[in-house]
């Protein structure tokens, strides 16, 4: 049968360690001297051990003392972090996040998981759009952080990573070989017209496998083996792979995945959520961090 820890005593406990007697620890607990006494009786008999050595001029630790107030500290540490979290009325309202749908994953599911245990209060609003709608709604006030991927940064933005542009292709796919290359991207891709200039620049002709902004239509073409696609290292779903073109395909720079938020609404709740996407960002393996 599982036994619970007095939170009270515990903290008295410590007062009691910290201060070297029980008078100095009741007056910084506010508390009386025989409120103290009994709260470390009780814990004591709910142990079954013996936490202070009292035959001394100053009370000491016993063993069993020493080895419980590391615990202790520990404890009160997360029941007041536990208890702020959930009662600062600072901590409450929404936050509106705008992520490129294809840099969701990996990094952003584990963010927003954290992000809600240390905030229930707070709700996140996810938006997935395309990189130059989401700067034009973060320049209206519309959002209050957003991700974005561009071939530099603009002012204001902070590069998390810089990650390698791939072409990308069916399985064993042979589109790549072919002239006009087809490609297959959404009209507002930020990738599409970066990827379009290499081919111009390289003297390859290509034609628009898929002009729309249906992200399924690309997926459906791209995997029948029909056009090529670009993606960021790392991202490419399981119906594709990066083409081992041997130089055929001119090559892609890496691309930046930059962070913007908002002067409007920045307090510490956003700023932990910013703090949380660089240190998920440090640990992802599939960036080059720039």
């Amino acid at each position: 049968m599982a036994r619970n820890l007095d939170m009270t005593a515990l903290r008295s406990f410590v007062a009691v360690a910290d201060s070297g007697g029980v008078t100095k620890a009741a007056g910084f607990l506010n508390l009386t001297q025989s409120a103290v006494s009994m709260q470390l009786k009780r814990l004591e008999e709910s142990l079954n051990v013996s936490l202070l050595n009292r035959s001394a001029r100053t009370i000491a630790l016993t063993p069993a003392g020493e080895q419980l107030v590391s615990y202790a500290r520990r404890m009160l540490a997360l029941n007041d972090e536990v208890y702020g979290k959930l009662t600062a009325v600072e901590y409450e309202g929404e936050v509106t996040l705008g992520v490129p749908h294809d840099i969701i994953y990996p990094v952003i599911p584990g963010v927003l998981q954290r992000f809600a245990a240390a905030y229930p209060r707070v709700k996140v609003h996810l938006v997935s759009s395309f990189t130059n709608g989401l700067l034009d709604e973060f320049s209206r006030g519309q959002m209050d952080l957003i991700l974005t991927t561009e071939d530099g940064v603009q002012k204001r933005g902070e590069t998390m990573a810089s990650i390698p542009l791939l072409w990308v292709g069916a399985p064993n796919g042979q589109a790549w070989k072919r002239r006009p290359l087809r490609l297959a991207h959404e009209q507002r891709c930020s990738f599409r017209k970066f990827a379009q200039r290499q081919l111009d620049d390289a003297g390859i002709p290509w034609e628009m496998a898929v002009d729309n902004d249906n992200s399924r239509a690309v997926e459906a073409t791209v995997s029948a083996d029909l056009a090529v696609h670009t993606m960021l290292q790392g991202t490419e779903p399981r119906y594709v792979e990066p083409i081992n073109h041997g130089g055929t395909l001119p090559s892609l720079l890496a691309m930046n995945v930059n962070m913007y938020m908002s002067d409007q609404s920045v307090g510490p709740v956003l700023r932990d959520l910013g703090d949380m996407i660089r240190n998920a960002y440090r640990k992802a393996p599939v960036t080059v961090m720039a």
